[in-house]
């Protein structure tokens, strides 16, 4: 009982985002280079879970060109060995829409409700130094799956990743695990996808 009532008492994985970019709001400094440093500038983990939200805004098709650009160069950084995230300068810049990223967080809620019950620090040695560039390898993969403008296929790339950053974060290594496999199972669903399209189009064209 006192193990369910420590699990209910957790803080909400979402707070922090919506707590920081609704105070940005307010003094009109909203944008992604702030909002990820108000939560935590040198950890991927939380580079991830703010750069996958963005991926999930409701946006038009095909603007997963523009952004997963950010979980680009933050799984390249980490794949390189950079200690921490280092957003270029537009990026950094770029102006966040409150509504739609509270309505993004929220949409998310029955996803990090699940994860908060079960999340607690373990398998610490996946988040190892000697590890990032190999977990920061894979996730680029699975970021390029997410920058590709495929149609109904970056949904679960960037829920992949999502759950990643959480585990991440919360130095949970079972759920970092659990995002890397959604990762990998996104990423072969792509390239079905992608065999699917190509196979359609040689048959169009012979």
């Amino acid at each position: 009982m006192q193990r369910e009532n420590g699990a209910r008492r957790r803080p909400s994985l979402s707070l922090p985002i919506l707590r920081t970019s609704r105070s940005q709001h307010r003094d009109g400094s909203l944008t992604l280079g702030n909002l990820l440093s108000a939560l935590g500038e040198r950890s991927f983990g939380w580079a991830i879970v703010v750069f996958s939200l963005i991926t999930l805004l409701p946006l038009p098709p095909g603007s997963t060109l523009v952004t997963a650009l950010p979980l680009l160069v933050t799984t390249c950084q980490m794949a390189l060995g950079y200690r921490h995230v280092r957003l270029p300068g537009p990026l950094a810049r770029l102006k966040l829409d409150p509504g739609k990223l509270r309505r993004t967080v929220l949409s998310l809620r029955p996803i990090t409700r699940r994860l908060e019950r079960i999340l607690t620090p373990r398998y610490l040695p996946l988040f190892a130094r000697r590890n990032e560039r190999l977990l920061g390898a894979a996730l680029f993969v699975v970021a390029f799956a997410l920058f590709l403008p495929i149609p109904l296929s970056g949904w679960f790339p960037a829920i992949s990743l999502f759950v990643f950053g959480v585990g991440h974060v919360e130095r949970d290594g079972l759920v970092a695990i659990l995002g890397l496999a959604l990762g990998a199972t996104s990423v072969l669903l792509t390239a079905v996808v992608l065999t699917s399209l190509a196979a359609g189009a040689e048959a169009m064209i012979h």
